[in-house]
C-alpha cells in the first residue's frame, strides 16, 4: 500500500512559477515510479510527467518540456513538480499517482495509487 499527499497549489499569475510535492509513504513507496498528471475542468485527466524510482529517468508531456521539472528526493520519499512559466491553460487540478511497472509509468496507464489532487490556477 502505498499513501500520496499533494501540497504547493495555489494562485499565480501568468509568467509565474509553483512548486507542488508529492510525499509517498508505505514499505514499498520508494520502488515506484511517480507520475504527475492534471485535471482541468470539462477535460480528461492528462499525464504531464514521471520520475523513475532511482530518480535518474523523467519523461514529459510536450506540452510542459522544458517549462516543468521533476525530480525526487529519495531520502524524504517525495516528489516534486517544479512549474515555471505557467500559463493560464495550466490551470487544473494536479494529482501525482504511483505505478511499479515503468512501461505503464510512461504510457500514464494503469497507475496503483493516487493522490487526492492539489488545484493550481494561473491568472492571465
Amino acid at each position: 500500500q502505498v499513501q500520496l499527499v499533494e501540497s504547493g497549489g495555489g494562485l499565480v499569475q501568468a509568467g509565474g512559477s509553483l512548486r507542488l510535492s508529492c510525499a509517498a509513504s508505505g514499505r514499498t513507496a520508494s520502488t515506484y515510479a511517480i507520475g504527475w498528471f492534471r485535471q482541468a475542468p470539462g477535460k480528461e485527466r492528462e499525464f504531464v510527467a514521471v520520475i523513475s524510482h532511482y530518480g535518474y529517468t523523467t519523461q514529459y508531456a510536450d506540452s510542459v518540456k522544458n517549462r516543468f521539472t521533476i525530480s525526487r528526493d529519495k531520502a524524504k520519499n517525495t516528489v516534486y513538480l517544479q512549474m515555471n512559466t505557467l500559463k493560464p491553460e495550466d490551470t487544473a487540478v494536479y494529482y501525482c499517482a504511483a505505478e511499479r511497472n515503468w512501461n505503464d509509468a510512461i504510457q500514464g496507464v494503469a497507475y496503483d495509487y493516487w493522490g487526492q489532487g492539489t488545484q493550481v490556477t494561473v491568472s492571465s
